[in-house]
């Protein structure tokens, strides 16, 4: 199924004021909040730079949905168009399938997020040679409800409830209530993320179907609407959770005592950290469109689009 950015934009308008280092997913602001500013914002979009290639040269671009907004930012700065317009011809297929898509020739650059091991496998049988460089980290959060009077876990809490170890919120300080954890599909992106990150590629508890939303919006409405209590718990990406959909109600819980925002991300001090990439064919030519838009995304015209975007680029690389 494919998500359009501008329906998501169109979303995240509604839903919540976009700013840096939010640190908890509500429709309210905090002191720790620094709102954008909207003139500020504006005039960094107007000022397009030199396209490097017509609109109809634009090669097929696919990705994870939490790069959508890259995704459109890429496009305007490459082929001069305005945003807008970018935003309304942007989709994705999401992680998995972007892969797919990338190897099997139906797309011709990814901004996606790192593959799951069902997915490299799948990889692995199509047999393409990939090219991929990381260029910008985000990374694994996770989400409760805001009446939740836990604000900390440690790696090794978390852990111990994706296993089925801990299983009351009172063993970790909170209330008498059950933990009603929830996961996402196998290969999702954000699944994958938790299993390489927090896992450490152990095996968590089988959660029941009901639990394990397809999409990252519908866990972050589960969570939001799971018995209107404050006992359940799942995880998405930051730039998505902080950004792009979210819910009132809803808070991220500090790992090892560090809360997921912009400068812990940046700095690594917040432990969940992974990057995401842009790939392409390796057998793609030198001048083909391809090569031409990944050169530009992996070269500073990329780190300019990320910091337009919201983004955290990884710099010096």
């Amino acid at each position: 199924m494919k998500k359009s950015v501008s329906f998501i934009l169109s979303a995240l308008m509604l839903l919540t004021a976009c700013g840096q280092n939010s640190e908890v997913i509500t429709e309210s602001t905090t002191e720790s909040t620094q709102i954008i500013d909207e003139e500020a914002t504006q005039e960094t979009v107007d000022e397009t730079p030199e396209p490097i290639m017509t609109l109809e040269e634009y090669p097929k671009v696919d990705g994870s949905t939490a790069n959508l907004p890259l995704m459109a930012e890429v496009m305007r700065r490459a082929t001069g168009i305005s945003l807008q317009e970018a935003e309304e011809l942007t989709t994705c297929d999401m992680t998995p399938q972007a892969w797919y898509n990338l190897a099997e020739g139906t797309s011709d650059l990814l901004l996606v997020y790192e593959p799951a091991e069902a997915t490299k496998e799948r990889l692995e049988e199509i047999g393409t040679d990939l090219t991929y460089q990381a260029i910008g980290n985000d990374a694994l959060v996770f989400i409760v409800n805001e009446n939740n009077p836990v604000e900390s876990l440690t790696t090794d809490q978390l852990k111990a409830i994706y296993k089925g170890e801990i299983t009351n919120w009172s063993q970790v300080g909170g209330n008498d209530e059950e933990i009603v954890p929830f996961q996402r599909s196998e290969e999702s992106g954000s699944q994958s993320l938790f299993i390489k990150l927090l896992m450490e590629n152990e095996e968590p508890m089988e959660a029941p179907v009901e639990l394990t939303p397809g999409l990252m919006d519908e866990l972050i409405d589960a969570l939001a609407e799971y018995n209107n209590e404050g006992n359940a718990i799942g995880f998405s990406v930051y730039y998505y959770a902080s950004y792009m959909y979210t819910q009132p109600g809803l808070k991220f819980i500090a790992v090892d005592g560090i809360t997921p925002n912009d400068e812990t991300i940046a700095s690594g001090e917040y432990p969940f950290i992974n990057p995401f990439y842009a790939a392409i064919r390796s057998d793609e030519s030198e001048d083909s469109p391809a090569r031409r838009l990944y050169d530009f995304v992996t070269g500073e015209e990329g780190v300019a689009a990320m910091k337009t975007a919201g983004y955290i680029p990884i710099e010096n690389r």
